[in-house]
């Protein structure tokens, strides 16, 4: 069993900057994909960010790509998201999420673990 807590959120200008993280507990998420997703309110959960489980390769959806940075550091079984030029309509409720998987998804329905999420507002 993995356990997803999810941390770094909060209130920040359009245009500013956030970092958050996804710590891991009960088993090493080395093997895992690990993604990041959003939810604004009444919206579906959305694909936001991929990374593969040796971090070589990673995916984004189009609304972040050059925006948003995924990394991983296996050793403290740490997820990141860094957020730049964060704009309005990355409001939302953000959650990580791991899969047993060997290819990189934005699927949520692939992914096997999740935290309860932390949530992100960009005011305008």
């Amino acid at each position: 069993q993995v356990r997803l807590v999810e941390s770094g959120g909060g209130l920040v200008q359009t245009g500013g900057s956030l970092r958050l993280s996804c710590a891991a507990s009960g088993r090493t998420i080395g093997t895992y994909t690990m993604g990041w997703f959003r939810q604004a309110p009444g919206k579906e959960r959305e694909f936001v960010a991929v990374i593969s489980w040796s971090g070589g390769s990673t995916g984004y959806a189009d609304s972040v790509k050059g925006r948003f940075t995924i990394s991983r550091d296996n050793a403290k079984n740490t997820v990141y998201l860094q957020m730049n030029t964060l704009k309005p309509e990355d409001t939302a409720v953000y959650y990580c999420a791991a899969g047993n998987l060997r290819f990189l998804s934005g699927d949520r329905g692939l992914y096997d673990y999740w935290g309860q999420g932390t949530q992100v507002t960009v005011s305008s």
